[in-house]
């Protein structure tokens, strides 16, 4: 799949978050760079369709057929820190609700993708009782077992200790690498050293 950024640009009131963005997202990974608060993750949001441009736009294609934004949703799968849980489900439920709406990868069960999550002894756990290192993990395995064609994930190692960020890159080095992977980050680790980066700063 390729997104591709024609002229994009976002401001809240007189300030641009970005300006003029012109960039073509066609291989495996990218990683978007850049300081806290430099508007990495609302270009993210911008690129899938979450939020609107302020000029310029976002055009999505497979196989040189443009896909409607409407239908973006489909071919995306996204883990953030701010996405929100259903904190009334357990565990068990959070998965079972999630993949009614995504295929999951490989067809993996739900007690398979517990075990990949390394969350299976919190299967009939609370989300709401989840600490924030669980939350997050839980979040990355829904979007890395995702079967979809683009995977967002925006600051992806937040609140994670060494070994769930050890786990996280084990899943991320799994990732088809047909999956277009677009990855919000100012943390080296986070990203692939083979990634593409373009620095949002460049475009001020």
């Amino acid at each position: 799949m390729k997104i591709e950024a024609k002229n994009l640009s976002k401001r809240f009131n007189r300030e641009w978050i970005f300006r003029n963005l012109n960039f073509q997202f066609t291989e495996t990974c990218y990683a978007i760079t850049g300081p806290n608060g430099s508007g990495k993750s609302t270009l993210l949001q911008t690129l899938w369709g979450q939020m609107l441009p302020s000029a310029g736009e976002v055009i999505y294609s497979q196989l040189d057929k443009t896909i409607s934004p409407e239908d973006v949703f489909k071919h995306i799968a996204i883990a953030t820190p701010y996405l929100d849980l259903i904190d009334e489900f357990t565990l068990i439920e959070m998965v079972d609700f999630h993949f009614r709406f995504k295929q999951p990868r490989q067809n993996k069960s739900t007690k398979e993708l517990l075990e990949l999550f390394e969350l299976s002894h919190a299967q009939d756990k609370p989300v709401a009782n989840f600490s924030s290192g669980m939350r997050q993990r839980l979040k990355l395995g829904l979007a890395f077992y995702s079967q979809t064609d683009v995977l967002f994930l925006d600051e992806p190692t937040t609140n994670l200790d060494k070994k769930a960020i050890a786990w996280y890159l084990h899943q991320l080095a799994t990732v088809p690498p047909e999956t277009l992977v677009i990855i919000a980050s100012n943390q080296e680790h986070e990203y692939p050293a083979t990634a593409t980066k373009l620095d949002i700063l460049n475009y001020k």
